[in-house]
């Protein structure tokens, strides 16, 4: 008997067609962090530890926030005893805050209040490195990679890897908190770049997928922005407004702080090559690239 042929991980097919990074950042507001080191299934609500009550309290409480996700995270390769680390927190334009919730057990959670959270501030980035094999295969293979490069160059206590971020075939993923950036087909090369960036407060732009509180559309504006003026500080770009004029046409107007110029984008949609866009999908796609059509610029009034 003839063996099927191998299939292509979907990463490498991605990058084999040019697959642009820009404006593919999941757009999230809110997030919670648990801490879980069983086994990871394809919903980290059906963690064998959110059975029942809990499971029932935790999905409602994310159903009733706009835009919000739960993640199960753990330490890179090391098995930590007592309480689970529990994180809140929310993404926004202006960098965010995250909260470090205190729980004895996965119990303490059916009392979690995710509208008045209770925690200390967070006082450093947390550094989400998507590892979710069962997800997709790439997560794992270049997620393990990334991971293990990460708690090499960083603070141990910033690194974690997570559950799925979104954009499987743009592995190694990387997610910074609580800014929201999201970096994609990170490798050894790139983390260093990406944490001398981050701790002086600019984005390095070579693997920049885009920022969590931004619709796709913004994000093509601002990316691309950033890329033609240089403007790489996370407070450079401030999002004026945002409107749809079609059903894939956008305007989109970004004040440039340093310059006081605001820059006003059009942007559409196009669609790449047909594609295996997971490694589990069954039939190609056609991926959608929001993309920058006319950009003008004026002084602000």
């Amino acid at each position: 008997m003839t063996a099927p042929p191998s299939r292509p991980f979907c990463a490498e097919t991605a990058r084999d067609l040019g697959e642009p990074l820009a404006a593919t950042a999941s757009h999230i507001d809110h997030w919670l962090l648990v801490e879980y080191t069983g086994y990871w299934p394809y919903e980290p609500l059906d963690a064998a530890v959110f059975s029942g009550p809990l499971r029932e309290h935790l999905a409602a409480q994310l159903a009733a926030l706009r835009r919000a996700r739960l993640l199960l995270i753990k330490p890179p390769g090391r098995r930590r005893g007592g309480a689970p680390s529990v994180f809140f927190g929310r993404t926004t334009e202006e960098g965010g805050r995250f909260l470090s919730i205190d729980v004895a057990s996965y119990d303490d959670l059916l009392h979690l209040d995710l509208t008045d959270p209770a925690g200390e501030p967070m006082e450093h980035p947390l550094l989400l490195v998507c590892t979710h094999g069962i997800r997709d295969r790439c997560c794992a293979r270049y997620g393990q990679a990334l991971l293990r490069e990460l708690a090499r160059e960083a603070d141990p206590e910033w690194v974690w890897q997570a559950t799925h971020v979104g954009g499987d075939r743009f592995a190694g993923n990387l997610v910074v908190l609580p800014e929201g950036l999201y970096y994609g087909r990170v490798g050894r090369a790139e983390v260093a770049p990406i944490l001398a960036s981050h701790v002086t407060g600019h984005i390095e732009l070579s693997r920049y997928r885009g920022r969590s509180c931004y619709s796709f559309a913004v994000q093509a504006a601002e990316g691309h922005v950033r890329r033609a003026t240089g403007l790489t500080a996370i407070a450079d770009l401030r999002l004026l407004s945002a409107r749809r004029n079609a059903h894939d046409r956008f305007t989109v107007e970004l004040l440039a702080a340093p310059a006081a110029t605001v820059h006003e984008l059009e942007v559409g949609v196009e669609f790449g090559e047909p594609a295996l866009l997971t490694c589990t999908s069954h039939e190609p796609q056609r991926p959608r690239h929001h993309v920058v059509k006319a950009h003008r610029e004026r002084q602000a009034d």
